[in-house]
């Protein structure tokens, strides 16, 4: 991974390379609730988002798997990324539950909403809820 720094800020990623930060429950798998971890362990994989996930790796985009599971379930989490195949860079646990997130950063965000089917991303345009100039 190539990182450009310009003026001590933040490196961004050089050409066309993506940062993924992909949710595991109800997006690549069954949406398991913390509450019942035994669960994480026998679910399985939604095939079209391992096989996508994987062709972004492949293609050197970055994969990091940023989840609502807590850090004592990282552990099974990951084993079970390793077990059925998940190509990646990270795990981030901790991630706020409850949705409605709305992410705020320096660098631009991009989200896209998980409705049943993980394929390739393709442009659209949409209306976005942004800070007033």
């Amino acid at each position: 991974m190539e990182l450009e720094h310009k003026d001590h800020l933040s490196p961004i990623l050089k050409g066309n390379v993506k940062n993924y930060l992909i949710d595991i429950d109800g997006t690549i798998t069954d949406d398991i609730p913390n509450e019942e971890p035994e669960r994480m362990i026998s679910c399985e994989p939604y095939p079209d988002a391992l096989e996508t996930i994987n062709r972004w790796y492949d293609q050197g985009h970055i994969i990091c798997f940023f989840t609502s599971r807590t850090e004592n379930l990282k552990q099974i989490t990951m084993e079970w990324l390793d077990k059925h195949g998940f190509k990646y860079h990270s795990v981030l646990c901790g991630k706020p539950r409850g949705g409605n997130y709305h992410w705020i950063d320096n660098h631009l965000v991009k989200a896209t909403r998980f409705k049943g089917k993980f394929t390739d991303m393709v442009e659209k345009q949409v209306k976005i809820e942004v800070f007033n100039d």
